[in-house]
């Protein structure tokens, strides 16, 4: 089960699962992304792991391999928590699960966020602009291809900016803290974090609590220095390896 970060989608994965022959992949558009319906702000982040483990429960899923990047690996890890039997195994790739202390209240939404170019005539037209610029230029430009391929309903973006700044400004909020539920977990969980900066939406270097391994029953820690917060993105060979690993 293959989670996407906020502002992505599920097709995000395609090279991934492309190296994963054999397997049963399943990969979701969390709301507000890809093709799944669009509710109006605010968006808190609980409702995304609620949301996975309500499909989850009408998949009668048992025993998958759950993987999650940025939001997405908030929420596999809650809905795992919610769905023990679930998963086998987690593995979450530099997931926004923050320190503790960093749970305060939500955020003003971010201008930039807000100001996203939301219109575009085709994906060829955002491929070209992005290729070169960060944080895309990093990316394999087959994965970038597939997030432009796939990132738009007819000439908008499938993820509208509000729907991403409002997802942002709550990162921070005191409910998004699932450090109890993370620590209930009873099965392996693998906590891979970008070692190396990057500056996009909120955070200017990995969003993952350093201890969050740490604090888990059965965690461990992998820290990547040569890659940003967009490892499926950047190393989509060593993510399949990672996931066939688990």
């Amino acid at each position: 089960m293959l989670c996407h970060a906020t502002g992505f989608h599920a097709r995000c994965w395609n090279q991934i699962v492309a190296r994963l022959p054999g397997r049963h992949v399943i990969a979701l558009d969390f709301r507000g992304h890809g093709q799944s319906s669009k509710p109006d702000p605010p968006y808190a982040w609980r409702p995304f792991g609620e949301d996975l483990a309500g499909l989850l429960g009408q998949l009668g899923l048992r025993g998958a391999k759950g993987v999650g990047h940025s939001m997405g690996g908030h929420a596999v890890a809650l809905a795992a928590s919610l769905h023990p039997e679930a998963f086998s195994s987690l593995l979450l790739l530099d997931p926004v699960i923050l320190p503790p202390a960093a749970y305060t209240a939500p955020q003003a939404p971010i201008d930039f966020v807000l100001r996203r170019r939301n219109q575009w005539a085709n994906s060829d037209e955002m491929f070209q602009r992005f290729r070169d610029r960060p944080p895309f230029q990093s990316w394999d430009p087959r994965v970038l291809r597939d997030y432009c391929d796939y990132g738009l309903l007819g000439s908008a973006l499938a993820c509208p900016p509000a729907v991403e700044a409002s997802i942002y400004a709550h990162s921070m909020a005191a409910e998004s803290n699932i450090h109890a539920e993370a620590a209930a977990l009873d099965i392996p969980v693998r906590v891979v974090r970008s070692g190396t900066p990057y500056t996009y939406g909120l955070f200017s270097g990995s969003p993952t609590d350093p201890g969050l391994a740490s604090r888990l029953r059965h965690g461990v820690d992998d820290l990547r220095t040569n890659l940003s917060h967009f490892i499926p993105m950047e190393a989509p060979d060593l993510v399949a390896e990672l996931i066939l690993g688990l």
